[in-house]
């Protein structure tokens, strides 16, 4: 398990800042950004933006807040996010270089406790990933066993760390309720993942008692609503309740049910049955519906989920980006052309994705320079769909990458010129060419759409 490690950085602009405190609701977040990918941070409480500052000329930042709304606040530097809890009073600095950036990231001053401790909680079932895929081929007794272990040594860490440091009662409930969400995430997820590594054809029985932590699941905490683990869970205990739903009573096949219309439906019924707290309610919704809409049912089955979830989901604050995928869905049918998006070349001319090839069928890809693993992968697999597949022609287009960063890697790893663009505004093109998947590609020829939703891997 990763260690907590204390690095102490306190500026010269934080130590000023902290001599004019006036008040102990006045709280200051500040630190410093190796290798910053963007010139400024931004401060969130959920999906609001609190406050954004520049970096200074040595990449330094502060926040100076008259007092805070207590509890898990989130601070994002281009492409990056990643949690602060603040409290009144807090005088917390960070350090972090974005080329290992939530490893890298550490946490001093008044406020470092629980925040480290967050981080290693968050690294740590990180590390868990693989070991915990290992355990699902074990009965379920044995796997309840092995991830109760996990969960209390998490639990007697936490204890620990009460007794050697002062945190308050809302951190503690908050770390606590971080560590048991994330292993009932294992609990729901085993059926299902005991299925696929044993081989068995049917779920496997469970011991009546294997789900006694659903009697203590609260459904409308305001203070886990932007939690990972809360969140996580809630997607996999929804996905379960409504697996069975139709297991007992939709009487269809359950073989690859995710992309069934009933499955979906029965997801937000339930969804409206048991939340009622807003964010958490609306961004649920959200989940189900692009992730059922990107599984590019029949039109006749989206038109039916859209007026199930519009019945259900009335006043969404992601009302707007639904029907857009769902309007973008149905732009990229085959046959139809391809949106009108502009490009850049690496001679910095605009040119229309439509115009970028004629007579030939082209393949393009997606990547961006903040998922270097992403792209040496994609890159590798290009050249190797080259050889296999000469009759098209392989274009890649650069999303979420400054320009000059852009031209430097096209250099840098001599890719063809000729066959990379740069889109300036990631937004547009994401939404324009529904870019949900980082392994997504799109064949068309003459500027006519084949198929909007090839995957790179599996479409070859």
């Amino acid at each position: 398990m990763v260690k907590i490690i204390r690095y102490f950085f306190i500026g010269l602009l934080v130590v000023n800042c902290a001599e004019k405190q006036n008040s102990t609701k006045h709280v200051f977040f500040a630190g410093e950004i190796v290798n910053p990918t963007s010139d400024q941070v931004v401060l969130y409480k959920g999906e609001k933006s609190i406050d954004s500052v520049k970096l200074d000329e040595n990449n330094r930042f502060v926040f100076t807040l008259d007092s805070v709304a207590e509890g898990l606040h989130h601070f994002y530097h281009h492409p990056e996010l990643q949690y602060v809890f603040l409290e009144n009073g807090d005088s917390l600095q960070i350090r972090l270089n974005t080329s290992d950036f939530d490893e890298s990231l550490v946490f001093s001053g008044k406020g470092e406790e629980i925040n480290n401790f967050l981080l290693e909680m968050f690294l740590a079932n990180e590390e868990e990933e693989d070991l915990v895929y290992s355990l699902y081929k074990l009965e379920p007794e044995s796997f309840h066993q092995k991830i109760d272990s996990l969960l209390q040594n998490k639990i007697q860490l936490l204890e620990q760390t009460m007794t050697e440091f002062e945190i308050s009662p809302k951190a503690y409930e908050l770390a606590k309720a971080g560590i048991v969400y994330n292993a009932n995430i294992s609990m729901e997820a085993y059926p299902f993942y005991h299925r696929r590594r044993s081989g068995e054809d049917n779920m496997h029985d469970l011991p009546e008692d294997f789900y006694d932590y659903r009697a203590s699941i609260n459904y409308n905490n305001d203070a886990l609503t932007y939690l990972r683990p809360y969140y996580n869970f809630m997607k996999y205990h929804l996905g379960n309740l409504a697996y069975n739903q139709c297991k007992n009573n939709c009487g269809s096949s359950l073989e690859v049910v995710s992309r069934q219309l009933h499955f979906n439906k029965h997801k937000l019924k339930l969804i409206d049955s048991l939340i009622t707290q807003e964010e958490l309610r609306d961004n649920l919704f959200r989940n189900v519906a692009i992730d059922y809409l990107l599984k590019h049912d029949t039109e006749e089955h989206n038109i039916d989920f859209i007026a199930a979830f519009q019945e259900l989901s009335k006043n969404n604050r992601h009302n707007k980006e639904i029907n857009t995928l769902y309007q973008g869905i149905i732009n990229m049918q085959p046959s139809k052309s391809l949106p009108q998006l502009t490009l850049t070349n690496y001679a910095g001319n605009e040119i229309m994705l439509s115009g970028i090839d004629k007579g030939k069928e082209v393949v393009f890809y997606f990547w961006s320079a903040a998922e270097p693993g992403h792209f040496r992968n994609i890159m590798k697999r290009v050249e190797e769909l080259k050889l296999k597949r000469p009759e098209y022609r392989f274009v890649g287009i650069s999303l979420r990458t400054d320009q000059a960063r852009w031209k430097s890697m096209v250099e840098t790893y001599n890719l063809d010129k000729n066959e990379q663009y740069w889109a300036n505004d990631f937004d547009k093109a994401a939404r324009a060419l529904i870019v949900y998947n980082p392994n997504k590609s799109i064949i068309a020829k003459d500027g006519i759409i084949i198929d909007a939703f090839a995957n790179i891997y599996r479409s070859f």
